[in-house]
């Protein structure tokens, strides 16, 4: 190990929001190094170069020696975004899959850290099923409704409402399929807080915090219920708290 779990990207994007979640969840600590995306340090050599693979780093290394043919492929990623994710034994990037991972090596299956209920065929199916869902239909909706009402003024553009409602409409079809669910489950899952339920937060605070359309969670009564349970987890709250902090370094910097 090379030393403390590192996060690199800045707290005000959702997307790294949901990674540190899952590392207050499992309780690990971790250092976040903030990212200057007004500069693009992203799309920088530098950064690119953490992003160095799916494998192990000894197994990268061991590879440039034997093939330096192929180490300028081993180094540079090709996508330059926030997060990237070091552990001292592999560097990944993707969000989605930087969750799998926190949550499969630091949350034992069996233990309150499990969210991906990996020892229960029946309940980690419905996990899958749920953050398939998260995925596929209720991401792109809220992800435009954000993007336009509270990423956009933070960067100096003006939002499109009618991107924002066209949205607004498709999120409200999509909460009324949570809002059956959860009138007979207290979570998405099933009757445990799991990654389908954590999946959703990170977006769903910026909603909730950042535009007028509460309404659409508050009005479906299991909706709202559901999030509130979500909020009122301890590392739920400290997670939003360091987004409220981000936020308002990221207006005062704009």
């Amino acid at each position: 190990m090379r030393g403390a779990v590192k996060v690199y990207g800045v707290v005000a994007s959702p997307f790294v929001a949901t990674v540190l979640l899952c590392l207050e969840e499992t309780g690990v600590g971790y250092e976040l190094v903030p990212v200057d995306m007004a500069a693009r340090e992203q799309k920088t050599e530098p950064y690119l170069c953490r992003n160095v693979s799916f494998q192990s780093s000894s197994t990268i290394q061991m590879r440039q020696l034997l093939f330096p043919a192929i180490r300028q492929a081993q180094l540079y990623a090709p996508f330059g975004k926030i997060p990237t994710f070091d552990d001292g034994e592999i560097t990944l990037f993707e969000s989605r899959a930087i969750s799998r991972y926190i949550l499969r090596k630091y949350g034992p299956a069996g233990t309150p850290k499990d969210l991906l209920r990996e020892s229960n065929l029946e309940e980690s199916a419905m996990v899958d099923a749920w953050t398939e869902v998260e995925a596929h239909q209720y991401h792109p909706a809220i992800s435009n409704i954000v993007r336009q009402c509270v990423i956009m003024p933070l960067i100096g553009g003006a939002r499109d409402q009618a991107v924002v409602d066209e949205n607004v409409g498709k999120l409200g079809k999509v909460l009324d399929v949570y809002e059956a669910r959860l009138s007979s489950s207290p979570y998405l899952a099933g009757d445990f807080f799991s990654l389908a339920d954590l999946a959703h937060f990170a977006f769903t605070y910026f909603l909730m915090a950042g535009t007028e359309y509460t309404p659409l969670l508050e009005k479906r009564a299991s909706v709202g219920a559901w999030w509130g349970r979500s909020m009122a987890r301890p590392a739920v709250r400290k997670v939003a708290a360091l987004i409220d902090v981000g936020l308002l370094k990221q207006m005062s910097s704009s």
